[in-house]
């Protein structure tokens, strides 16, 4: 077993590897409090939607630099782009 912790003070360009980020930013999206969290159908809506934008760029909006899967996950979010 992996004894290393994840670092919760790190930039993304600071941690080597890249299965990580992405594992930190599920875990997040898993742990936000379901009062605040987007429905599944809702956010795969808004995944779909970002998936189509040519201003995705490896997982990250190029308009407002968020992760999309963050920003969608959250009800309360919109795109900066008006498309949800």
């Amino acid at each position: 077993m992996d004894e290393r912790r994840i670092c919760r003070r790190c930039l993304t360009r600071d941690i080597a590897d890249q299965e990580m980020i992405f594992q930190n930013l599920q875990e997040y999206i898993k742990n936000l409090d379901r009062d605040i969290r987007a429905e599944d159908g809702l956010y795969e809506s808004r995944l779909s939607v970002c998936l189509s934008c040519d201003r995705l760029l490896q997982g990250m909006c190029r308009v407002c630099g968020c992760y999309v899967e963050l920003r969608a996950a959250v009800a309360a979010r919109s795109c900066p782009m008006d498309q949800w």
